[in-house]
This record gives C-alpha cells, structure tokens and sequence, in this order.
C-alpha cells in the first residue's frame, strides 16, 4: 500500500484529477471508438474506485465527526452515482473535486514559491582546509565548529562562521535584505546562505550548518508550511446552510418521486463546484495581481482576514519612517577632529550590518574622506564593534555599556539615536543619528480609518518611550507604547486581538512574534528573513501605498471569489428545482453543472485581467494632509 500512501500525500488531488481524467478518456475510446461498452464501463469503474479511495476518506471522516462541509455533497453523488452505475455522473464530481484541491494546493505552493527557491540555494559541500594546507570536499552535515573552510569566489558560504584569512566582500541581500556588498576581512563574521565576491576567503566555522542562520530560514519556513490554514474558509462559511439545503431538497424529491435516480440527479447538480474551483482560482489570481506589483503573499487566508481587522498595530522605525538613520551631528573629544574622527570610525563600520553603519559610511563618502585599513574585527552582540585601525583599538558601542564614570562625561540624551565611539579605551565621541518620517505616514493611517474601518490605531515601538510618545503625536496617534521589548509587543497585540481583529504592519525582526500574534501581519520590506516567515504578506517596496493596494487585494478576491461561489451556487439551486421535478437526468445534471463552473471560472478570472491602479491611496492625498 505504499502507493496510496504517497497519493494521500502533499499533491494527490493533481494526481487524482489526472488519473480519473485519462481514465475518462480511456472509457470514451473504448464505448465509443472500439465499441467496447462493457469494458469501457469496467474501465471508469475501476478508475473511480481507485481515486475514489484516495479523495474520499477524509470527507468521510469530516461527515462521521457531524462536520457538514461542502464536500458532504460531493461525496454523497460519487457514492449514489457508482452504487447506481451511474459512472460517468460519478467520474465528472471526482474531476471536479479533485481539480479544486489540486488548485488550491497550487494557490499554496505559489504564494511560499519565493522563499521555497531561497531555501533550495544552501550549497551541499564544503572545502575543508587541514593543517598542511591541503583541501578535501565533505558534505555539509560533517563540518565541526573550529574547522577551517576555503570560500572561492562567487561560492555560496556554507555554515556561520569568521574570516581568518583573506579580504572581500560577501552579498547578503537574502539574509538581510540589503542590497549592498559588505565588507570582509581577518574577524569578520560571516553568514551561511551569503555569496563570497571576487576574492578567495578561509573560515572558520562557528556554529554546525544545522544551527547556521540558512538552516534556521529553512526550517522556519517548513513550520510555516506545515501550520498553514486551508484557504477554503470562505467556502466552509458558505457551506454551512448550503450543504442541509441541498440534501433537503434531494431526500425530498427522492421520497416524493419514489426515485434513487432523482435522488442522485439533484445530488448531482447541487455539488458546489463553484465553491471548489471558483474560489482558488481567484486566490491564485489575487497571488499573482500581488506579486506584479512587489508585493509576496505568503499566506493566502490573509486576503480575506484584511475587511475583519479594526485595529492597526504600526512599529515606528522602518515603517513610519523610511528606516534609514542619517548622521545628525558628531560630538568630538580631543584630540580628535570631527572630520579624522569619522574618518577612522568608518574604516570600521565597513565590516559592519548595524543599521547606523551606512548612515556613517554615507556622511564620510559626502565628506570624502579616505577609510584606513583595518584588522582584527569583532562584533559580538551586546559588545559593539572593535577593530584596530592606524595602530589604535576602536570601539563603537551604546551609552548603556560604558562604566558609570565615562557616562558622567556624555552629553545629555537627545531625540534620535546615538552610537559613542572610544579610542584605546579612552572617549572619542558621540554620533547623533535621526530617522526620518515618511513623507506620506500620516495621511495613510487617516486613510486606513476613512476607508478601511479601522477605529484604533496603536504604536508599539522598541525605541525610547519620550521619543516614541513625540514621534506618535505628530502622527496624531494616541494610543502609543515605547521602550517595548518583542516579549512585550507580543503579550500586547493578544490583549489587543481579544478586543478585535488586528492588523500588524512592522518591518523588524522584533515584530516577527507581534506579527503572529495579530490576527494579520504584513512584512514591510524584506529587512529580516525571520519577519518575512512571520508575515502572511510582504511588501517588497517598502511602500505604504503597496499597503493600501495589498488591502484593495484581498477586498477584489472576496468580491469575486463571492460573485462566483454566490453566483454559480444561486444557478445550481435554479438546476436542482428542476432536478427534483424531473426536468433534468443525473447525468444532463452533470453536464448543467459543467456549464455552470465554467462560468464561475469565467468569472474568477477577472481578478487578474487588468485594471490599473488597486490602490485609492494617492500621492495628492497624502501632500493635502501633510501638515496635521
């Protein structure tokens, strides 16, 4: 039985709708072409019993649990069908069912199909350098933390690790979302799934590749995959009065009429395909409308969970703002200029991911100023950046690291953020760094109660509460709490949702929990591959207008999915009438049916034929209100 069982796995309804489709075929040849009717029925038969083993079970189970989806239906018409050879009427439901799971399944795989390739790029070897300097290939599953790894140019890097000999750049737009080289040298870390430059680097592993940051992206994604929800809630929703309504006309009109076949006949016609066809294939549709307009859904069942939500939960920095610091203002300690001080402090933060490096890099490439060469580079969380550079030991770290004494002779905490930079232990200086507000932030969560029926809006930030507190106000948001740690923001958003639904939108990989916790989350930019795994929707851009289009998104798809269920359920309640007066054969129902889901698909269809703009969020908008 190992066959059935790899049917019943991830992809059997293709298999099936495939199987019982050339089955179909084969019997038309053999009744029709050969005039072989009875093996030609012989032939459907056991198509149908095969397939039928493998799609029934679970709407069996489903209907011995008292649970009365849609498929109660489905699976009610392939039973009376077969038991009164009526193959054929029993052959097309199977199609019909199992072609609406093979979509569905389709919608599934292609919303996760991005992050699904990013997972598939991890190298399956290493060069493992010895003691002697010569080099043997081992599988990745055998490097041990210490060992010596050579990376060649253009290579993918197998497991986390730091240089320790060599200088480069590496690419590690798909861990982190930036899409710039950074630069590597003697101490600098470096992160599986990154791509090594022009130069040759040796490495020397860190962690195994099965706690590296590429592993731990693969198996967040298949916990994603494996926790997914089914996207037909919207069918199951509508299949709760309709599924009773159907069987109630068929015992009917069986009872009344004395007749198993109009019995079956009305069976027949009230199977919901609309429900299973129509509605993944707007899905599928509304996936693809999506991601040509850079915006990757991750989870389908979000589309329609953005008309419930009536709290919005917004992170400061990265979304409100552009999430690009710039640097403000140094404070200088002598002997140090301001300019030689920048100079040598960004030779340092070349080799370094912290979002205030580029701030850095940027102000000293205005200035012009040369960066030295530097060796010996650590950056341990929690401990800064260190490095020695023109023969002195830099370090770049927090106020709240320094020794009480040296904090006595800082300026007084200002809006913004700041990095303190120490000279062989001796203070440097003080860099002011500033974030600035998107232009268009306001005028878009005045847009999301007008339009969308958003009644609270609440900031959740992790920055420092008084300037969180001056940030939210000039948004004109009241409910606001800063200082927050993801623990906090977590615990928050699920008072939140008690309330009412939420709709999470942060871009840090401190939102990530909050973002699973809300009953919606969307990812804006592709800043942290942890966040992305959280989301149900990722906005590529980075684009508060991409938001809006995202929601316009999921209103279009329930619209249409609805048109097209309502509509094709409303024909074949019209067909089952007349099934039940005996206008209509079981397999006349059949084919009525056929007409009726290709209508439904028709319809579904619209969802990506081409309609401009989604979004009703303009530019215009947002310079009208820009000013409270």
């Amino acid at each position: 039985m190992n066959w059935l069982r790899r049917l019943t796995s991830d992809g059997s309804s293709t298999i099936v709708a495939a199987a019982i489709g050339i089955t179909m075929i084969a019997a038309a040849i053999l009744i029709w072409g050969l005039h072989l009717p009875q093996t030609g029925h012989r032939v459907l038969l056991a198509g149908i019993l095969l397939t039928g083993a493998v799609i029934l079970p679970r709407p069996i189970r489903l209907l011995l649990q008292g649970n009365f989806s849609v498929d109660v239906l489905a699976v009610l018409s392939i039973s009376v069908a077969t038991i009164l050879g009526q193959y054929w009427v029993a052959a097309i439901v199977i199609l019909m069912l199992s072609g609406g799971e093979a979509l569905e399944s389709y919608a599934t795989r292609r919303a996760s199909s991005v992050l699904s390739a990013l997972a598939k790029r991890m190298p399956q070897t290493a060069h493992l350098v010895h003691p002697d300097g010569s080099m043997t290939d081992i599988h990745i599953d055998q490097i041990a933390v210490g060992q010596q790894l050579r990376l060649f140019p253009n290579e993918i890097c197998p497991v986390d690790g730091t240089v320790i000999a060599g200088t480069g750049s590496m690419d590690e737009s798909y861990l982190t979302g930036e899409p710039f080289q950074i630069e590597k040298t003697s101490g600098s870390t470096v992160l599986s799934g990154a791509i090594n430059g022009s130069a040759a680097l040796t490495i020397q592993a860190t962690r195994i590749a099965a706690d590296s940051r590429y592993a731990r992206i693969v198996e967040v994604l298949h916990a994603s995959e494996q926790q997914r929800p089914r996207i037909r809630r919207l069918g199951d929703r509508i299949g709760v009065w309709y599924t009773p309504l159907a069987l109630g006309i068929a015992l009917i009109s069986g009872v009344a009429s004395h007749s198993m076949e109009r019995f079956l006949a009305v069976l027949v016609i009230a199977t919901p395909c609309p429900l299973l066809l129509a509605i993944p294939v707007t899905v599928i549709g509304a996936i693809s409308v999506a991601a040509s307009r850079g915006i990757l859904i991750k989870d389908p069942s979000i589309l329609e969970k953005f008309e419930s939500c009536r709290i919005l939960v917004v992170d400061k920095t990265g979304t409100l703002t552009y999430g690009k610091p710039y640097l403000r203002d140094i404070v200088n300690y002598a002997p140090w200029s301001q300019a030689k001080l920048l100079s040598l402090t960004a030779s340092l933060e070349r080799y370094s991911k912290h979002p205030l490096a580029e701030a850095i890099l940027d102000a000293a490439k205005e200035k012009a100023l040369p960066l030295a060469v530097v060796s010996n580079v650590s950056e341990l969380p929690g401990k800064g950046l260190t490095g020695h550079v023109e023969g002195h030991l830099l370090r770049v770290t927090g106020r709240g690291k320094l020794s009480s004494e040296m904090r006595q002779l800082l300026p007084p905490v200002t809006r913004g953020l700041e990095c303190i930079v120490l000279c062989d232990d001796a203070l440097a200086g003080v860099f002011h760094f500033e974030d600035r507000p998107r232009s268009d932030s306001r005028s878009f969560l005045r847009h999301m109660g007008r339009r969308h029926s958003i009644e609270r809006i609440v900031m959740l930030s992790g920055d420092r509460p008084q300037e969180v507190e001056a940030f939210a106000g000039s948004m004109g948001i009241i409910e606001v709490q800063g200082g927050m740690s993801p623990e906090q923001k977590v615990e928050e958003v699920r008072k939140l949702t008690a309330v009412a639904p939420t709709l999470y939108l942060g871009d840090g990989i401190n939102d990530a929990p909050a973002m699973i916790a809300a009953t919606a989350g969307v990812a804006l930019g592709l800043n942290s591959d942890i966040t992305a795994e959280a989301a149900g929707a990722v906005i590529l851009q980075s684009s508060l207008t991409s938001v809006d289009e995202l929601i316009h998104i999921g209103r279009r798809m329930r619209r249409i999915a609805l048109q097209s269920a309502v509509g094709g359920m409303a024909l074949s309640l019209l067909g089952m009438i007349a099934a039940a007066l005996g206008y209509l054969s079981p397999l006349e129902g059949a084919i009525a049916q056929e007409v009726i889901d290709l209508l439904a698909i028709l319809n579904s269809l619209r969802m990506i034929l081409p309609t401009g703009t989604l979004s009703d969020f303009h530019s215009s908008e947002a310079a009208a209100s820009s000013h409270p």
